[in-house]
């Protein structure tokens, strides 16, 4: 069995978190091969599978990336679908789960090339911070946190300006407890929860990647906090391998989400090896059954 492990053309050297997977799937007798998703010269038929794994840079060119994920569906099997990559990769998909009913970040959708009175809506929606991000986006990519201030507003109002020139943006009030507690994940493969990562920033920071320093930690969720993930995946219409739930906590301490990753999340192996096995066994399970 030959399996491609997709990635981009310039994956940070410090990201070794798959590794137990590449070796759970090596001690599986599986060849391993990791070509860069946009390498027109790869033969892709000549995997059994393609699983999506660090594939960071799709953000600049995201309709190639679908285009991409749709033309390896149909030469090889593709984890997760392409269907759920085109809905997952535009994060309009977080409007789409609050009217099933999942509980986001409230959310304000600033069109692309619509101009917002800022200062009107922090006001209107009783926000004393607020935040910034791109509806395709990845790594903190453009966000901005900023104070309901004229200095504030006016930074936001010119970071604005510059991005809905090209593209759609979201605004939400900013849950401060990220800077303490951090973002809360839950790591779901094959239908089960694996594990679950506490995320923490640098002192005074929000971004909780690691590229920004940010540490993490494995942490116990209750019974009910990993319902309410299930019951957030349950929501997605494809058939999936591998996801992570993103929470943060509001105000009140209700569990609030803020990214369903299901396209190439850091899945956090390092913090439970036994969820890579899970993840090679089901892999290779469901390219022998397909």
């Amino acid at each position: 069995m030959r399996i491609a492990l997709a990635t981009c053309s310039n994956p940070p050297d410090w990201e070794v978190d798959d590794g137990p997977l590449h070796a759970a799937l090596v001690d599986r007798g599986v060849e391993v091969v990791q070509p860069v998703w946009s390498d027109s010269d790869f033969d892709w038929r000549s995997c059994d599978a393609c699983l999506i794994r660090t594939t960071w840079d799709y953000y600049e060119r995201r309709e190639a990336f679908v285009a991409w994920a749709a033309r390896v569906a149909s030469e090889t099997k593709l984890f997760n679908p392409s269907g759920l990559v085109r809905w997952n990769t535009d994060k309009h998909y977080l409007r789409d789960l609050e009217s099933r009913g999942v509980s986001i970040i409230e959310t304000v959708w600033l069109d692309r090339r619509i101009r917002v009175d800022l200062k009107r809506v922090l006001t209107e929606r009783g926000w004393d911070r607020a935040f910034l991000k791109p509806v395709i986006g990845s790594t903190a990519r453009e966000t901005l946190r900023f104070d309901a201030t004229d200095d504030g507003i006016e930074l936001a109002t010119r970071h604005l300006d510059r991005l809905l020139v090209d593209e759609s943006m979201m605004l939400q009030p900013y849950l401060s407890r990220v800077e303490t507690e951090g973002e809360l994940s839950v790591i779901l493969i094959d239908g089960q929860v694996t594990h679950c990562v506490r995320k923490i920033p640098v002192t005074g920071d929000y971004r909780v990647q690691d590229d920004f320093g940010a540490s993490d930690e494995p942490v116990e969720m209750s019974a009910s906090d990993l319902d309410l993930a299930r019951s957030i995946v349950a929501e997605v219409d494809w058939p999936w391998l591998y996801a992570r739930v993103d929470f943060l906590r509001d105000p009140s301490g209700r569990l609030r989400l803020c990214e369903l990753e299901m396209v190439e999340p850091s899945l956090f192996f390092r913090h439970s090896p036994t969820a890579a096995v899970r993840l090679a066994e089901a892999l290779c399970q469901r390219v022998r059954e397909a």
